[in-house]
């Protein structure tokens, strides 16, 4: 009986062992936590599972953090949250650069590497990437959308906030490309801040239709501002009279472009983003320099701006209707 005892007991303790032994590699894992705009929604769904995938592959701890609504103070107090938990690296699609900076500072001064996406010239970071210039993106998508309003008539502007400051550069750019290009094209009043809801994409399209008869097309700058612009349009009856523009998740708005809804775009792959994300974290973590020439996973061949922490490259995807359905197949 006593034999018994002592080897249930010699069991027991292997077994607590080898948990242990499980937990301190856990815990030696690096640990990042990516801060997105907003959760639920089919672009971040991707991304996170692009976090997974690199994640997994490299052997870190990483993670989404979704909010529940696009609040800047949300992304603070997750940031917060993740300095608490002493991360190794943080990951951010900022809703409003400036009021993060605060936040990103106190993360980098307790030696947090902080990465952004969507955000160039952000100052508290060590690297922002971007798979699109802002110039770039804004143009092909206002020269698309010059071709199909044949050169004139009214359009209207949506981005996610006034603040998200990549959403403004790429309405930038288009703006003042249509306007140095298209002379006849007209922008209705001024950006509207509503392309992180499809609801109040919607509602926004809605009430522009029924106060401009001329209007011709919606820029939408944000992925749900194409979806919810483009149900207005199928609403009013307006489909091959309005046109809508913009990057969204091919697999939600699938349907609207096969129906013309929605007229067309351009995106990058925002799974792919999410590997990037966990990519860097990995490299700086481990203390490793980035320099112009490096070669990284999901970027390419890089050459970061001189004097600034941006890395882009432009791998834009075109969105219409010979692409949507293999797009869609791929979970973006």
């Amino acid at each position: 009986m006593f034999a018994r005892v002592l080897k249930a007991a010699a069991v027991a303790f292997a077994m607590a062992g080898m948990a242990a032994a499980g937990s301190v590699a856990a815990a030696d894992k690096p640990k990042m936590g990516v801060v997105v705009k907003i959760g639920g929604i089919p672009w971040f769904n991707a991304m996170e599972v692009g976090i997974k995938q690199r994640a997994e592959e490299l052997g870190m701890d990483a993670f989404m953090i979704g909010p529940t609504s696009a609040d800047p103070a949300l992304q603070v107090r997750a940031i917060e949250d993740l300095i608490a938990q002493g991360v190794d690296a943080i990951g951010v699609v900022p809703n409003d650069a400036e009021v993060l900076e605060p936040v990103l500072a106190k993360a980098r001064a307790q030696g947090i590497k902080v990465i952004t996406h969507e955000s160039p010239d952000q100052q508290n970071v060590d690297w922002n990437f971007e798979l699109a210039s802002a110039n770039g993106f804004g143009e092909a998508h206002a020269d698309l959308l010059a071709e199909k309003m044949g050169g004139t008539g009214d359009y209207a502007v949506f981005v996610g906030s006034l603040t998200v400051p990549l959403h403004n550069a790429w309405a930038d750019a288009a703006i003042a490309h249509i306007k140095a290009n298209y002379p006849d094209m007209n922008l209705i009043g001024e950006r509207h801040g509503v392309a992180e809801s499809a609801d109040d994409s919607r509602k926004t399209a809605l009430d522009l239709i029924s106060a401009n008869p001329d209007l011709k097309g919606f820029l939408a700058f944000g992925s749900q501002g194409p979806i919810g612009a483009g149900r207005a349009i199928e609403e009013r009856r307006k489909v091959g009279d309005i046109h809508v523009l913009g990057p969204f998740s091919p697999g939600q708005g699938q349907k609207l472009i096969k129906s013309d809804a929605i007229s067309g775009g351009f995106m990058w792959n925002p799974m792919e983003a999410g590997r990037v994300f966990v990519t860097m974290a990995d490299l700086l973590v481990k203390g490793e320099e980035i320099t112009a020439g490096m070669e990284i996973e999901g970027l390419g061949t890089v050459n970061p701006e001189p004097g600034s922490t941006n890395i882009i490259v432009d791998q834009l995807v075109t969105i219409n209707k010979d692409t949507v359905d293999e797009l869609a197949a791929m979970g973006l």
